[in-house]
């Protein structure tokens, strides 16, 4: 069983938790703009957490194909407000979703307890930031950068190039003085791989449980699955929730989506199948 420290506070990770996406960006791919006013923002978080989300993930800059670059000064005036907010009402876990070392930094100070980070840490001072906050820290495979990973994946094998990366980003962190059980890894549905190469990672999911450490999936409405179904965001609940499931079954420990209460009614009905005997 899996369990991540941050301060304090410890979660265990015994069953498939899920951590509510709150994007704070006028262009993320699905809902951008919907919670850019700090107002809608406090109430879709008061919605999540009240659905059972244990995770609220906050991401200030959108990471989607072709997006434009946010200063330091713009995320951390999206993101700050919505750390302390979340703080001070609510006992949920705070994921901050970024590649700044600065923001990771406030960010933490703020209330955060989680760095959630595409670039795996390497952005010039981030790993050594991220050692000296001694918080958990997730690291996502992406081939390439937000702006040319779509342009032409290739892998000799998804799989084992993907854990070959997780290795050297595993050792980096610990040799910077990052505690090896407070590693996640996330291998990043979406970011520099084809579709093929999505659903090849999704079938051999449980194939990274050799690398013993938690997983952080997230599919919530991405378009490995529009591009599959020809459906637009809001109309790929059915197919993230497909997603979803497969990715419990093959061992992930969180699942990162945009709808909290439908997910968690799959993973419940998940869970009761493998617990029956304790039902009455």
């Amino acid at each position: 069983m899996f369990r991540i420290e941050s301060g304090k506070r410890t979660l265990i990770l015994d069953k498939t938790l899920v951590m509510g996406i709150l994007n704070v960006t006028p262009d993320s791919f699905s809902d951008g703009g919907e919670f850019s006013s700090f107002d809608l923002a406090c109430q879709h978080v008061d919605t999540m957490v009240s659905q059972g989300a244990k995770i609220i993930d906050i991401g200030g800059e959108s990471t989607r194909p072709g997006a434009a670059e946010v200063t330091l000064d713009e995320e951390l005036s999206r993101v700050l407000p919505l750390v302390e907010y979340i703080a001070k009402h609510h006992d949920a876990w705070i994921s901050i979703d970024t590649s700044k070392p600065e923001v990771m930094e406030r960010a933490v100070k703020a209330g955060a307890h989680l760095i959630n980070d595409v670039r795996a840490l390497q952005t010039p001072g981030a790993l050594e930031r991220a050692a000296l906050l001694d918080v958990p820290v997730c690291l996502m495979h992406m081939q390439g950068q937000p702006d040319t990973m779509q342009d032409a994946p290739d892998y000799r094998d998804i799989i084992a190039d993907v854990i070959d990366f997780f290795e050297r980003r595993i050792h980096a962190c610990i040799e910077a003085g990052i505690k090896r059980h407070n590693i996640l890894l996330d291998p990043g549905f979406g970011f520099g791989k084809t579709l093929s190469h999505n659903y090849e990672l999704l079938n051999r999911l449980d194939e990274f449980k050799a690398l013993e450490l938690p997983l952080l999936i997230g599919l919530s409405r991405k378009s490995m699955l529009g591009n599959l179904l020809k459906r637009e965001p809001k109309q790929r609940l059915a197919a993230s929730l497909a997603g979803g499931l497969i990715a419990a079954q093959k061992g992930a420990n969180i699942l990162r989506v945009h709808d909290v209460a439908e997910t968690l009614d799959c993973l419940n009905v998940f869970q009761a199948s493998n617990d029956y005997r304790h039902l009455i």
